[in-house]
């Protein structure tokens, strides 16, 4: 397994990660959320329930897992180290959080359905998370959400700052970020594989069929997927799903998506130069959430696009 000593998460992040998250910061209540975040200390109460009430990972606990995660840690550069925990719970997921205590949060779900290899590269995926500086951001949209809805609009007096384009902002940055992380997984793994098979089954995996899946097929169903943007209308319902259509908006993009995204920077120069040792280094060994430089006419454009979904959402509500 490679280590980049020094390595920057700007050596490997996604422009669509770096342009979502432009957008997000320059929306109006932005900058009061963050404000309001940093007083209410929502990082606190999380940690203290993650030790009251999950396993805490060490080298006498999960000393496998501990001993894997060690070495992703090492192979991305983080320090300090992160805590990590174990939580009971069958959904195969797993999440980063923090800033000042960054932890990972893996379910017993992962543990259940993956091998050891996979596990690898779902703990390398979350550690992308810290690396990069995602999990301050993820934290924050989901305490301005839940305080702007807890108990009315003026809750924390942030309620009339959230509104539906700083929540679609929000999610569009998340999306992305994952694509950042998924490179982070795949730099540590060296191996495209088992990246894409943790996906597979974390999409629609089986322990008790797990012999009945097959990578190839779901490589294939990727490309298929893909083929139905030739139908202008499909792209609208892919849209349309991601913002909303069924319920709920989705923090992740599907994960054939993931998959093509990361099938082609597999094969790209810039990886193989990372894996080469020439990638952009931190000031500080192990310094995490770099700031992102974004090209304004890229970030513009996103936030145009937000805008825009604004008004349709206003225009939407007033034909009802």
């Amino acid at each position: 397994m490679p280590t980049y000593t020094g390595i920057s998460s700007e050596a490997f992040r996604h422009p669509l990660d770096r342009q979502a998250e432009q957008a997000l910061r320059s929306l109006p209540g932005f900058d009061l959320i963050a404000r309001k975040f940093v007083e209410f200390l929502y990082e606190r109460p999380q940690l203290v329930y993650l030790m009251g009430n999950t396993i805490q990972v060490g080298p006498r606990q999960y000393s496998t897992i501990y001993q894997m995660f060690r070495e992703c840690v090492r192979d991305l550069d983080i320090y300090p180290e992160p805590t990590l925990f174990v939580l009971q719970n069958p959904q195969a997921n797993s999440y980063a959080l923090g800033q000042e205590n960054p932890y990972i949060v893996i379910n017993t779900g992962i543990l259940d359905l993956l091998d050891e290899v996979e596990i690898r590269a779902v703990l390398a995926h979350e550690l992308g998370h810290i690396k990069c500086g995602h999990t301050i951001l993820i934290q924050m949209a989901m305490w301005a959400m839940s305080a702007a809805s807890a108990l009315g609009e003026l809750t924390f007096g942030i309620g009339n700052f959230v509104t539906q384009a700083l929540i679609y902002a929000f999610f569009e940055w998340r999306r992305k970020a994952e694509l950042s992380s998924d490179r982070a997984a795949l730099l540590v793994l060296d191996d495209l594989n088992p990246v894409m098979s943790s996906m597979m089954k974390v999409c629609g995996g089986s322990a008790k069929y797990a012999n009945e899946c097959s990578l190839q097929e779901f490589i294939r169903q990727s490309e298929n997927y893909q083929a139905l943007d030739a139908d202008g209308l499909n792209q609208v319902y892919k849209f349309l799903m991601y913002n909303g259509a069924q319920g709920m908006m989705l923090s992740h993009p599907f994960a054939v998506e993931r998959l093509r995204y990361l099938r082609e920077w597999a094969v790209s120069e810039e990886y193989q130069q990372i894996r080469r040792g020439n990638y952009q280094r931190s000031p500080a060994s192990g310094a995490v959430n770099v700031a992102s430089q974004t090209p304004e006419n890229d970030a513009e454009t996103l936030r145009r696009q937000i805008e825009e979904l604004q008004r349709e959402i206003n225009r939407m509500k007033n034909s009802e």
